[in-house]
């Protein structure tokens, strides 16, 4: 069967890589099974043997979900229990994606303050990642943002319980379900799963808290001089760190968002630069997965002054999870230039 569709999902790690492995069979899915894993790390999934499709991990520092992709999105994949002779689960058109946290309660207790997800009281910038999984499945590959199944609180949710379905409501189901409504399975994960309220986010249905108008604030500077050879594309690199709300810059790093809108200025100081001559700034794009620029847009151009040259470049636009932004400088004029200073202050609304 050929996979219609994009088959990875943007941004997702494929450092844990188990398709080549355990290869899958080739389906056309349109249903999504939320698990969740039942414990803080990334598991090893016995290597490979029983992966997902996906594994969202929590980067509570960030408030987002750092995804894992496993094998294709059309790919089965090995999180259910498949019996021999009886209905099939993993090779029904599923994919397959494990949150890494808990839906036990007496677990959510004993980790006490241990950051964790539990699912469910999953915060919102989770509801929101997870949300818009569900969206760019429904939107490449069809899946409906619908449910219409109760997902029941663990432990009731275990074995037997009354919302496993049969296998002939298994078989015409569509949609979104959970580990616990598989049949010739017994967990009961993901629990009382926030299902509705985060297809609503998906479907753009819902009232999202006003939390999510504030943005986060970056202040960042160069402070070290760089110096800038003719002719030549150099990007900045920020080694003072002011602020950064969203942890999205690393040290001396010179990117300063991903997965995010962005709006904000760079002020930048040389005193080399002749009368005349020009400056060009410009900001580009990083592919993640490649470690390469992919985009550069259109520069700004600033023109040498007599004495010292103070100029500003606007930073506005929005990068995908799957790409990092930065800066680079240019300079036109007939030998090196040194940069001075560099401040870049933002203001970033993650996606």
């Amino acid at each position: 069967m050929t996979k219609t569709g994009p088959q990875r999902y943007p941004g997702a790690s494929t450092a844990y890589w188990y398709g080549s492995k355990y290869p899958g069979s080739a389906m056309e899915s349109n249903v999504v099974v939320w698990h969740t894993t039942e414990g803080t790390s990334l598991p090893t999934y016995g290597g490979g043997g029983s992966a997902p499709n996906f594994t969202a991990k929590p980067d509570f520092s960030a408030q987002r979900l750092v995804w894992y992709q496993h094998f294709d999105f059309d790919e089965s994949s090995r999180a259910l229990v498949n019996k021999s002779g009886g209905v099939e689960t993993n090779t029904l058109n599923v994919v397959q994606v494990e949150l890494v946290g808990t839906c036990d309660p007496s677990t959510h207790k004993k980790w006490g303050s241990t950051p964790h997800l539990y699912s469910p009281e999953l915060p919102d910038w989770v509801i929101r990642d997870l949300a818009a999984f569900a969206k760019w499945a429904h939107q490449n590959h069809g899946v409906p943002l619908t449910s219409g199944l109760t997902f029941t609180a663990y432990p009731a949710s275990f074995g037997a319980s009354s919302v496993r379905m049969s296998p002939a409501a298994w078989n015409s189901f569509r949609g979104h379900c959970g580990h616990q409504h598989a049949p010739e399975n017994h967990h009961g994960d993901p629990g009382a799963f926030p299902m509705q309220a985060i297809l609503a986010r998906a479907a753009g249905t819902d009232t999202a808290p006003q939390e999510d108008a504030v943005p986060a604030y970056t202040s960042l500077g160069m402070t070290k001089p760089m110096t800038v050879q003719p002719d030549t594309w150099k990007t900045i690199a920020f080694d003072t760190e002011w602020r950064d709300d969203l942890k999205q810059h690393y040290e001396d790093g010179q990117t300063f968002a991903k997965g995010a809108h962005y709006n904000g200025v760079l002020y930048v100081y040389t005193d080399d630069l002749d009368r005349g001559d020009e400056l060009q700034i410009r900001l580009v794009e990083d592919d993640i997965d490649a470690g390469r620029t992919v985009k550069a847009f259109p520069p700004t151009e600033v023109i040498g002054s007599s004495g010292g040259t103070y100029s500003y470049v606007p930073a506005v636009g929005v990068v995908g999870r799957d790409r990092r932004v930065k800066f680079q400088i240019a300079h036109y004029g007939d030998g090196p230039l040194t940069l001075k200073r560099a401040e870049l202050k933002a203001h970033l609304w993650p996606i």
